[in-house]
C-alpha cells in the first residue's frame, strides 16, 4: 500500500485544497488529510472538519483526521519547525510514503519524514486563492468556495417590522435582484387566522428556524429573510399574552448580519390575516419592534419612503456589503 499525506488548517477548505487532495488520492492507495487546530482558530474546528468529511464522504481512500496543534513553535526557523512536525506525524499516523503540498514547508518537512515530496500548484496558477483571502473577502473568491462551505459565509439579511410594510414583497424582489433565495414568513403557511395557541406559535418558531437553515444551503452570497424570531415573540406576546421560552432559544440559533426596520409610511393592505391596520395601532407596533432591537443592541437600517426609495436603500447597502464584506 502507498500512503500519502496532506496537512493543513483548512481555514476554510477551498477548491485548491480539494484539487491537491484528489491529486494525492490519484497517486496513492490511501491519503491521510490531517487537519490541525487550536482553540483560537477563527473558524470552529468541528465545523471545518465536518466540511472535509462531507466533501470526501464518498471517497473511502481519503482519510480525514483532526489533531490539536500543540506541537508547533512558530518562533523557530522553518527547518526546525518542520522537524517538530515530522516527529509528531511519525508518532500519530501509520508510515507515510509521500507528502503532497503546495507550500514552502513541503520540501523540509518531507526531508525530516524521510519521504519524497510532490508539489502541486505551488505558484497558485490554477487556484489563486488562500484561506486567508477567503476569510477576508469571501464574495470575491466565491467560486473557489465549495458548496458545503458557502453557507458559513452567506450574509443573512432580516427584513423586520410591523405587518403590511412591504417586507415579503421586498424579500422576493431582492432575492431575484441578487440571484439568490429568500425565506418567507412561514406562519402564513401554517395558520389561516390569528386565533392560534401556544403550540401553534412554537411550531411557527421551529419551522421558521428550520427554513432558514434549509435556504442557507441554496443561497448565493446573500439570504433575505422575511421576519425573524423576535417578530414571532412580539406576536406571541400580543395575541397570547405570553412568550414560550423556547422562542428565545430559537432566536439564539440564527445571527443576522443586518437588520432593515420597515416604517409604516406605506398603505396598510388587508389580506385576510392582518388585523392591526388602525393608524395608531401601526405606530404602536412599530415602536414595539424598534424597542426590541434597541433592547438587544442590534443595529439596523431604517427603510422608509416610496417603494423605489426603499429598494434603493437596500440595494445600496447590499452592493457595499458584497464589495467590501469581511468576516469576523
Amino acid at each position: 500500500m502507498k500512503r500519502g499525506l496532506v496537512i493543513g488548517k483548512f481555514l476554510p477548505i477551498h477548491k485548491g485544497h480539494i484539487a491537491l487532495i484528489e491529486f494525492a488520492a490519484s497517486q496513492c492507495d490511501e491519503v491521510i488529510v490531517s487537519m490541525s487546530y487550536t482553540p483560537h482558530d477563527p473558524i470552529d474546528p468541528e465545523l471545518r472538519f465536518s466540511w472535509i468529511q462531507k466533501i470526501f464522504h464518498d471517497q473511502p481512500a481519503i482519510k480525514p483526521e483532526k489533531v490539536a496543534d500543540d506541537f508547533d513553535d512558530e518562533t523557530l526557523p522553518l527547518n526546525e519547525r518542520t522537524q517538530k512536525w515530522a516527529a509528531f506525524i511519525a508518532k500519530r499516523y501509520p508510515p507515510i510514503d509521500v507528502l503532497f503540498s503546495s507550500e514552502d514547508y513541503g520540501a523540509p518537512f518531507a526531508k525530516h519524514l524521510g519521504i519524497p515530496h510532490v508539489e502541486f500548484d505551488s505558484l497558485r496558477d490554477k487556484f489563486p486563492v488562500s484561506g486567508t483571502k477567503i476569510r477576508e473577502q469571501p464574495f470575491q473568491y466565491w467560486n473557489f468556495i465549495p458548496n458545503e462551505v458557502r453557507p458559513f459565509f452567506v450574509k443573512k439579511i432580516c427584513f423586520y417590522g410591523p405587518e403590511s410594510t412591504g417586507k415579503s414583497m421586498m424579500a422576493k424582489r431582492m432575492a431575484e435582484h441578487y440571484h439568490t433565495v429568500s425565506v418567507p414568513e412561514v406562519a402564513r403557511e401554517l395558520i389561516a387566522t390569528n386565533e392560534f395557541n401556544r403550540e401553534d406559535i412554537i411550531m411557527i418558531g421551529r419551522k421558521q428556524t428550520e427554513r432558514i437553515f434549509k435556504k442557507l444551503q441554496m443561497a448565493n452570497k446573500l439570504l433575505f429573510c422575511d421576519t425573524d424570531l423576535i417578530t414571532t415573540q412580539i406576536y406571541s406576546r400580543h395575541y397570547l399574552k405570553v412568550v414560550p421560552p423556547v422562542l428565545y432559544e430559537l432566536e439564539k440559533m440564527v445571527r443576522y448580519d443586518q437588520y432593515f426596520l420597515f416604517e409604516t409610511d406605506v398603505p396598510w393592505v388587508d389580506d385576510g390575516l392582518r388585523d392591526l391596520g388602525a393608524e395608531q395601532k401601526r405606530k404602536e407596533m412599530f415602536e414595539i419592534f424598534k424597542e426590541e432591537l434597541k433592547r438587544r443592541n442590534i443595529d439596523y437600517v431604517m427603510i422608509r419612503g416610496t417603494w423605489e426609495e426603499r429598494e434603493k436603500i437596500i440595494t445600496d447597502f447590499c452592493d457595499r456589503l458584497i464589495s467590501t464584506n469581511k468576516t469576523d
